[in-house]
């Protein structure tokens, strides 16, 4: 357990990861933004910074890759692009995100 920043993270099993995804979190873009993490191992920061745009193509349909900005990496050293799995791109599939003005997912 972590404590003011010190000690060890806990690693979710898959028991607890299931539960989340069914009685833990209550919408889609909850479940959506916690599937990218799951799937391709990006921290909270570059999860929430990903633009729409960087996630699906302009008629709206779910890239190959996600592609995570240099400045919004933990060392800020390269942009990545990460495979969308299957699991994953259903989550994105069923999420419709709003057009907002700021571009976010």
């Amino acid at each position: 357990m972590k404590i003011d920043r010190h000690g060890k993270a806990k690693v979710l099993s898959s028991e607890e990861i299931q539960r989340l995804f069914t009685s833990g979190l209550l919408t889609i873009r909850d479940k959506t933004l916690c599937a990218v993490m799951l799937y391709t191992a990006c921290r909270i920061k570059e999860c929430v910074t990903l633009k729409i745009k960087d996630v699906y193509d302009s008629k709206g349909r779910v890239r190959t890759e996600l592609m995570i900005r240099k400045s919004n990496t933990k060392g800020k050293l390269a942009t990545r692009s990460i495979p969308v799995l299957d699991d994953l791109q259903r989550y994105l599939e069923a999420y419709k995100p709003p057009k907002t003005a700021s571009g976010y997912l």
